[in-house]
This record gives structure tokens, sequence and C-alpha cells, in this order.
């Protein structure tokens, strides 16, 4: 059987809202409702990486498990790497690297994604959902996938490009990019041994480097497309959402 590790990347020193990780939602933290909701998914163990103690200290109080990693990572691709090695955990096939900043995300797309990685033995995976407003083509906060066939259900397809540039005038094969991503043990390795790319700094999206390279990247589709929390109006409105489901 696979086995599959689950980190989240948190840090306190985020550009456009610092201290991000620990902004409650129903008196708990932003990244122990992540942390909660990985564990629900009940893939593999669950631990959040991080160079900030009060991140540390909020995640174990509230009964999940972190490791303290460097300060001076420049992508969370490299700090979930290095919490890997750390941990040591034995015959890891699959890590998953979920965003701290998405309390909402749906557990069953996390399932999901982790089936299609084990049953296409896939290098890297990652999900996407559907556009229901075209708002969304032409706004440079929103990254977009550009994939090779329909998104569907029950299929894989690869992704030819990631970008934020306006896809108003293009119709074919675009979809919301969320980003988590599933890797083999491997492909990791070797990912963050890589270079930066141009493409990648550029774009600020550091799965172009995976593309640049030839690395191959599936989609699955995902069902629920989560806030992710980038600025005070980002978590004013998710809050407002989680807290209203109580």
């Amino acid at each position: 059987m696979k086995k599959t590790l689950i980190l989240i990347p948190s840090r306190m020193n985020a550009t456009r809202l610092p201290g991000k990780p620990l902004l409650k939602i129903n008196n708990l933290s932003i990244i122990s409702h992540v942390f909660k909701k990985a564990e629900e998914a009940n893939i593999g163990e669950v631990v959040v990486a991080t160079e900030d103690q009060e991140i540390l200290e909020d995640v174990l109080k509230n009964g999940g498990k972190a490791v303290l990693t460097k300060i001076n990572h420049k992508t969370g691709t490299d700090r979930i790497f290095e919490a890997y090695k750390k941990l040591n955990i034995k015959n890891i096939d699959y890590i998953l690297n979920l965003q701290g900043d998405e309390p909402d995300i749906n557990k069953n797309d996390i399932i999901n994604l982790n089936n299609f990685m084990i049953n296409y033995d896939a290098q890297i995976g990652t999900l996407a959902a559907k556009i229901n407003d075209d708002k969304m083509l032409n706004n440079k906060n929103v990254v977009k996938v550009i994939l090779e066939n329909k998104l569907e259900e029950n299929n894989f397809p690869t992704a030819l490009n990631f970008t934020r540039d306006d896809l108003s005038i293009d119709n074919k094969n675009i979809y919301h990019h969320i980003g988590i991503y599933s890797y083999k043990t491997s492909i990791l390795e070797k990912f963050v041994n890589l270079e930066q790319t141009n493409n990648e700094k550029k774009n600020k999206l550091e799965q172009l480097r995976a593309l640049d390279n030839k690395l191959k990247i599936n989609v699955a589709l995902a069902k629920f497309s989560p806030i992710g929390v980038d600025t005070e109006e980002d978590y004013l409105a998710i809050k407002k959402i989680m807290e209203y489901k109580i």
C-alpha cells in the first residue's frame, strides 16, 4: 500500500497579510483549521512545517504536529522538503503539499488527488476548479491552468501552462488552479534541486520550474474552490462564511 505524508508550509512573514496563520476563525487559528482538514482526509500523517515558534506552539496546543525549519527558504516546496528530511519518516511514496492559508479546503478533494496520484503513478499532481465567473479570466490575482484536455471527474489530464495573465479571449480548457501539490518523493527531491527558472521568477509561480524542466503535472478536478487568505478582505470573507456554517 502506498504511503502519503501531508506537509503544510506556514510562516508569519506573509507580504500582504503578516501574521495570517494565527488569525482566528471560530476561536481556532487558520493554520490549525488547515491541519484539522488534512487530518480528516485520513490519507497519512500530517505535519506543519514552519520557521516560526509561535506557529509551532499554536499547532501543538491545538493537538497537531509541527516541525521548525530554516528561515531562508525561497519557496514553500523547499520548506516542506527540509521538513521531510528532518522528520526522517521511512517508506514515504508521496508528499502532499497543502497550503496553510486555505482553511476551507475540502477534504474530499484532498482524498481525490491522492487517489489519482496513486492510480496513475503520477510525478506531480494538483487541483483545479471550473471557472464560473468570467471575471476570473482577466484577474491577475487568479492563477489559471491550461490543460491538454477538458477536465472531468474521472480524468487526470496534463497541464500545459500556468499563468496569471488575462485569458478572457481564450476559452479552451482553462481552469482555476488550486495550490495543492502531490509529489512522488523522488520527484520532489529532483524538483528542489533544480535552479529557479526565469519563467518561475517572472510569474511568481514555482510550478513553472517543473514544466520548464519537462516534469509532468497532472490535474484533478476540485469540486470546491477554496478561498485563499492573502488579504484582510479575504480573511473577513472566509471568516464570515465559516462562522455562518456553525
